[in-house]
């Protein structure tokens, strides 16, 4: 298999699908493309249909694109592999707020980017950004008591992968969390697949000037 991703500083949803097959043993080759770079949309347009990243090419025949559509799809393809939770009802709850991420927290996408290398402590806090950041720190609160940690639902899995790009973006911006939701994002930042796309994000120079600035 191939994953094709975007620079590890800025793709927020290239990491998702890369850190859950680094955690679990997958092997994939990775094809790289440079982010916010003229040829950007037509080198991925090679791999993706969607022009977007992240996308997981199956075979000669077959890709998956979407962060989503990519997680389920190797939860089929590796059974074996708990990427979602055993028991049905906290695997519906895991969709649930894999969903969620999937779909909101726009004013958080919007106002807090993700930039590994930066640091903008104290900003981008909009109404809606702090919105929002009340709302993860108490689905990660809530999930951790519920499951017992270490991780959204016990052991790290989709959840905590998807939610892995929220941490970064907390790590560089620095809003105030509750201590539980703190300690979640530290276990997340520590974790040794995590720790490698960040090694990465850290080597890489390019740059997309847009992404580098924080009024």
């Amino acid at each position: 298999m191939k994953l094709v991703i975007g620079d590890k500083n800025y793709s927020s949803w290239s990491m998702r699908p890369w850190v859950l097959m680094k955690h679990f043993g997958i092997p994939f080759e990775e094809i790289g493309v440079p982010l916010g770079e003229p040829d950007t949309r037509a080198s991925i347009l090679k791999h993706s249909p969607s022009g977007k990243v992240p996308c997981l090419i199956l075979d000669d025949r077959t890709s998956v694109w979407e962060s989503v559509a990519i997680m389920e799809t190797l939860a089929e393809r590796f059974p074996n592999a708990p990427l979602w939770p055993g028991d049905a009802a906290a695997r519906a709850h895991a969709r649930s707020v894999c969903a969620e991420m999937h779909a909101g927290f726009a004013e958080l996408r919007t106002n807090m980017w993700m930039n590994i290398r930066a640091s903008f402590s104290g900003k981008g806090a909009t109404p809606g950004a702090l919105a929002d950041i009340a709302r993860i720190d108490a689905l990660w609160s809530a999930c951790v008591d519920t499951y017992g940690g270490p991780f959204l639902f016990g052991e790290f899995g989709i959840a905590d992968a998807m939610y892995a790009p929220v941490v970064m973006r907390f790590n560089t911006w620095k809003p105030a969390l509750s201590e539980a939701a703190a300690a979640y994002a530290r276990r997340v930042t520590d974790s040794p697949a995590v720790q490698a796309w960040i090694a990465d994000a850290l080597r890489e120079t390019h740059v997309i000037d847009y992404y580098e600035t924080c009024a």
